[in-house]
């Protein structure tokens, strides 16, 4: 196949150029050249996608893959050039397009609408999950049985730079007495980068449609295990403290950032970690062993500089505050 990517050089793209170029198939990158460097073996086209696509008016690919699309009005732009040049759209949006996250998330519940008011052309936290799904309706409405939306929950694994899941790895390595939110028992969902890549790969190859989650099964790992792995990974000496929900919320610590993977009751969001995967597994999803992604990251995070400024989790001092130990 002769693919495209819209972006290509940060997390995701990374993986999804590398599976590609390893199955055998032609690989094109659009983007800025701002994030890094395409491997050897793919051809760079640098251009703002929210400007135009000078340099590819003349080319036709087996698929494009949209990683980048985040805003309906630099979607539309993207999708409208393609519809003639491409055979298939695939666009990654994310589970949180969701309207309701208190139930079992099928692909056919409720996307969020746009709150009144709210900007189509400036992303907020707020808005991501709305104009993620307002995209979707672009691709889909453009491409109809060409299109395929996959919609990933928290992506973790190696090159990953939000930290939203790396962030436990690393703690563990440094040891000690370590803060855990909540109880060991609570599920929670994510799916590896390389599993996402492989799928992603696998529905093209197949030409296959539809949207999709794609996540981890419900009910398969949980924050305990998560533990677990991560202790297993690092093998230093370390307590973990289990804290209540309501202690650490009276505390102001903030859910999913401060502590990755925590959602706490009162978010009212027990839908939030129970999204229903069975589409995407009859479709071909694998799932890789928790402990192989724990020590991937583990061993990948262990490469960036020393100084490296995190950017989810709790800083030790704030840690051995909640914990009344000593740093």
């Amino acid at each position: 196949m002769r693919v495209l990517i819209l972006g290509g050089t940060a997390f995701l793209g990374i993986h999804l150029t590398n599976e590609l170029l390893m199955r055998g198939h032609e690989v094109t990158q659009f983007n800025r050249g701002r994030t890094g460097t395409a491997p050897a073996g793919v051809r760079t086209v640098t251009g703002d996608r929210a400007i135009g696509f000078e340099g590819l008016e003349n080319e036709r690919f087996d698929a494009v893959v949209d990683t980048s699309g985040y805003l309906p009005h630099v979607v539309e732009k993207s999708a409208r050039f393609f519809e003639p040049r491409c055979g298939r759209y695939m666009f990654v949006s994310s589970i949180s397009v969701y309207d309701d996250k208190n139930e079992e998330g099928f692909e056919d519940s409720p996307m969020l609408p746009l709150p009144p008011g709210a900007s189509r052309t400036e992303m907020t936290p707020e808005t991501y999950g709305p104009l993620k799904a307002a995209c979707e309706r672009i691709v889909v409405s453009t491409y109809r049985e060409r299109a395929t939306i996959v919609r990933p929950g928290l992506i973790v694994g190696p090159n990953d730079r939000t930290d939203r899941f790396t962030y436990w790895p690393v703690r563990f390595a440094r040891g000690g007495d370590i803060l855990a939110p909540g109880e060991p028992e609570a599920p929670v969902q994510f799916v590896d980068v390389r599993d996402l890549a492989q799928f992603m790969v696998h529905l093209l190859e197949r030409n296959a449609g539809g949207d999709y989650n794609v996540t981890s099964p419900q009910n398969t790992f949980t924050m305990g295990g998560v533990m677990d792995a991560c202790a297993n990974a690092a093998r230093v000496p370390h307590t973990v403290h289990w804290l209540e929900h309501e202690y650490l919320t009276g505390k102001g610590v903030e859910p999913w950032m401060d502590l990755p993977l925590w959602i706490p009751p009162s978010e009212n969001m027990p839908g939030f970690m129970n999204y229903n995967v069975g589409r995407a597994l009859g479709a071909g999803l694998t799932i890789r062993p928790l402990a192989e992604t724990v020590r991937d990251t583990l061993a990948w995070a262990q490469t960036r500089p020393r100084d490296y400024v995190a950017r989810a989790g709790i800083t030790p001092e704030r840690e051995a505050e909640l914990l009344h130990v000593d740093v």
